[in-house]
């Protein structure tokens, strides 16, 4: 496992050609966040900064970035706090955006995941992975399988790396927000299906559970709070953004009832047929996926599957990472505190 030192914006953006003498012309776009021409280039402003894993001193947490996958370019950024009594919790973490922006570089998820790290008291892996629309799901699902497989081999290295003598593999969780969350999601049902054999491959580790926060899920058939919540200018996720994301993101041909996308859709499997593993849902009361997060909640415990879910109230999406008012600083201490208290029992 090497340590590596990069610009995490080259493997997100393209360079752009040279539109002022031949403009092209444009099929996709959200503003200020991703631009989709029909020759194929895509372009995604740097509205969030890329930082490098230096974090201060006061944190109490290290960083470093490491390779995971140098052909596809996958990598990790790694949060560890400095005083650890005994070895932690692991989290692997994806970052939001959906599928198509974002980077476990951009500043919003740093600095949220190392005082997550320090105030819960785990370790965190925030796993970069590859981005629509140039890698269409299940691109991120498979980068999400590739990263389990990489850790479950760093566990049985057992050379004393410096993170892997802090963890504890037998308490893996996965976790994400929004379109993370999704990767979370459909990464643990790939582990679970197939009667666990996956899960079995994965030994030594052990997946205990998945944090879902906001859950970037959609269907054909609008919600109440996708049609009819107010939507701030400065909203983190409108009903058209969600839209054209999906767009972007899934296969060629398939709709929002896909099973990647709805997974209460006629043809996403049972959920009383899978093997799920125990449910944190985090909810913002100021979300469109609001009851969409609300149902999804509601059918795992009609399937008897175990989930909790907390509601936020006040709040509206990504507030964790992209608000930085009173209110949702609040909100976020209580949603570390709810991530504490899921994995440590």
């Amino acid at each position: 496992m090497a340590a590596i030192s990069l610009d995490p914006s080259l493997s997100l953006k393209h360079v752009g050609k040279d539109d002022t003498q031949h403009p092209r012309a444009v099929i996709d776009e959200i503003e200020g966040l991703i631009r989709v021409y029909k020759d194929g280039d895509v372009e995604r402003p740097q509205i969030v900064p890329f930082v490098t894993s230096a974090l201060s001193l006061e944190l109490g947490v290290t960083s470093k970035d490491v390779v995971i996958d140098k052909f596809t370019n996958i990598w990790a950024r790694f949060y560890v706090p400095n005083v650890c009594h005994g070895k932690l919790p692991l989290l692997v973490y994806f970052h939001g955006g959906g599928f198509c922006v974002g980077s476990a570089a951009w500043s919003c998820y740093h600095e949220f995941l190392a005082r997550l790290s320090a105030k819960a008291n785990c370790l965190i892996m925030s796993v970069n992975y590859r981005l629509a629309p140039e890698n269409p799901l299940p691109a991120a699902y498979e980068d999400g399988l590739r990263a389990l497989v990489w850790l479950k081999q760093q566990a049985l290295r057992g050379d004393g790396e410096w993170w892997s003598r802090l963890s504890d593999f037998s308490k893996i969780f996965l976790a994400g927000d929004s379109a993370g969350a999704n990767i979370a999601h459909n990464v643990a049902t790939r582990v679970g299906s197939n009667h666990g054999i996956e899960a079995m491959a994965l030994k030594p580790l052990s997946l205990k559970g998945n944090i879902l926060i906001q859950p970037f899920f959609g269907g054909e058939v609008r919600t109440h709070s996708e049609n009819y919540m107010v939507q701030s200018p400065r909203s983190a996720l409108s009903l058209a953004a969600s839209d054209t994301y999906w767009r972007l993101a899934l296969p060629a041909g398939a709709n929002r009832d896909h099973s990647w996308c709805n997974p209460l859709s006629k043809e996403s499997s049972k959920l009383e047929d899978m093997r799920l593993l125990p449910f944190l849902v985090c909810i913002s009361e100021m979300d469109i996926l609001k009851d969409r997060n609300l149902e999804f909640c509601t059918a795992l415990n009609r399937a008897g599957k175990r989930v909790e879910y907390v509601m936020y109230k006040g709040v509206g999406h990504s507030f964790q990472v992209l608000s930085t008012t009173q209110l949702s600083q609040t909100r976020t201490l209580e949603m570390v505190a709810h991530i504490k208290a899921f994995i440590s029992r």
